[in-house]
């Protein structure tokens, strides 16, 4: 590297084995960031191929982030580390017919600890690995939105990331004195293996600007929720 050239920063991208969560890490990539990706279980992926294809620039973790031990024990390996942006892509579906009067104890539970409870706990287990004025970020959706939801459906799902849009709100308003941009994003409705094959978008139409949206926020301290075209969502 030559003299004077400023280093390149590093994500930490929860969620990074497929979908929107790979995407992610391949524009980072190509945007000059390096990037720990983190991946569950053991088994090879296609985030496996693009650190081979990285030159070194993209580390590999485990982590189921529903286990609070792997949470803290992804923690203890990351001590001593920095990151300038920390990014936890989690998120279920279930039917999108169920309604909340319908859907079993057991499901709602899987939901709502996969989408609000767990990607909380990254924050709150990693939040001090981010550089003073770093951004946090959490993937959310429109449909956590409760003033756009005037059509219904999905109510689980909706309810799950309406939930984890409150979270983040207390937790910015603990840290109110606090440099960092948060981050709700809304990528949009995308076909993936969560978004199903009726998606409104491709993944090359929500990530570039999902990535776009997030570096603008650079500096910028406090609470935004945000879609993939930089637009403020409505709570």
């Amino acid at each position: 590297m030559k003299s004077g050239t400023s280093q390149p920063k590093t994500l930490l991208l929860i969620g990074a084995s497929r979908g929107l969560g790979y995407a992610m890490a391949e524009h980072f990539l190509e945007r000059g960031w390096n990037v720990v990706g983190t991946v569950r279980g053991t088994a090879r992926t296609r985030l496996h191929e693009l650190g081979e294809r990285s030159a070194g620039r993209l580390q590999i973790e485990t982590v189921d982030i529903t286990v609070p031990a792997e949470v803290s024990a992804l923690r203890g390996r990351l001590a001593g580390r920095s990151f300038e942006m920390l990014f936890v892509n989690a998120g279920v579906a279930n039917d999108p017919l169920q309604t909340i009067g319908n859907v079993a104890t057991e499901e709602f539970v899987r939901v709502m600890v996969t989408n609000a409870l767990s990607p909380m706990r990254v924050v709150e287990t990693c939040y001090d690995l981010v550089t003073h004025d770093g951004t946090i970020g959490v993937m959310s959706s429109g449909q956590g939105s409760v003033a756009n939801n005037t059509s219904g459906q999905r109510e689980v799902y909706r309810g799950s990331k309406a939930a984890l849009n409150m979270f983040m709100r207390s937790f910015a308003a603990r840290r109110g004195a606090d440099r960092h941009p948060l981050v709700l994003m809304a990528p949009g409705w995308v076909r993936t293996d969560l978004g199903g094959p009726d998606g409104r978008l491709g993944i090359e139409e929500s990530i570039p600007g999902v990535v776009t949206t997030l570096l603008s926020v650079h500096g910028k301290a406090g609470l935004h929720y945000l879609d993939y075209q930089g637009r403020t969502v409505p709570w």
